[in-house]
């Protein structure tokens, strides 16, 4: 079996900034590309909930089956997910950091939906384009910063802003209730970033903010 360390490290690690934003009432959880397995487990603990993983990578799939409850194997584009799960199943549906690298994540998101609960959740990560660095290295260099990881992570195929997540929450029926940022003043994990959020003012937040963390429900469900 493939070692975890062999794996992306920026796909692997656990996500306390998402699992705070997990209700604690949460039972049944699918995790939309839940790589080895590492926000399920984390949630499985707090919450002892049954969690169901949806993963395309064949060996992150032998890790993560190891710590959930179920792993279905596959490109969520393309599984026929009701032939793999109940409607209106589980009280908590996660992408984390998985819209941003589909072909088409409004369709994706929206089709979620028919797995939730009434009163469940949809909780996403999804990075912000608007951060500075993308306009600065657009404006002053005339150059998309392609990376191996963060904002501009070369696997990414779709970029969002804020308004750009309230409106495919929108056109999935979801009511955003609550959304939550991870600033960066240095795009790069550093140790600088720790003090982003003192630099975050108004007028200048949405360009700091790295990531967006938003908790949406079904219009009309509170």
């Amino acid at each position: 079996m493939k070692k975890t360390n062999n794996f992306k490290s920026s796909y692997i690690g656990m996500r306390n900034d998402i699992l705070i934003l997990i209700p604690d009432t949460v039972s049944k959880v699918l995790d939309v590309g839940c790589s080895v397995g590492a926000l399920g487990e984390q949630i499985k603990q707090r919450n002892r909930a049954e969690v169901v993983g949806i993963e395309i990578d064949e060996q992150m799939v032998k890790v993560a089956k190891e710590k959930l409850d179920r792993v279905i194997i596959g490109d969520v584009e393309k599984l026929n997910l009701t032939s793999y799960l109940a409607p209106n199943y589980f009280d908590c549906i996660v992408f984390a950091d998985v819209l941003e690298h589909l072909k088409n994540p409004w369709d994706v998101l929206k089709s979620a939906t028919r797995f939730l609960s009434n009163d469940g959740v949809v909780l996403a990560s999804i990075p912000n384009v608007r951060h500075y660095t993308t306009i600065m290295n657009l404006v002053i260099k005339g150059y998309w910063p392609y990376r191996e990881r963060g904002i501009h992570d070369k696997t990414h195929l779709r970029f969002f802003t804020l308004r750009n997540i309230k409106e495919m929450f929108q056109n999935a029926g979801l009511e955003i209730v609550r959304v939550e940022r991870n600033y960066r003043i240095i795009e790069r994990p550093h140790q600088f970033n720790r003090f982003s959020k003192y630099f975050a003012f108004p007028l200048f937040k949405d360009f700091l903010t790295f990531q967006y963390l938003v908790v949406g429900r079904k219009r009309g469900k509170r």
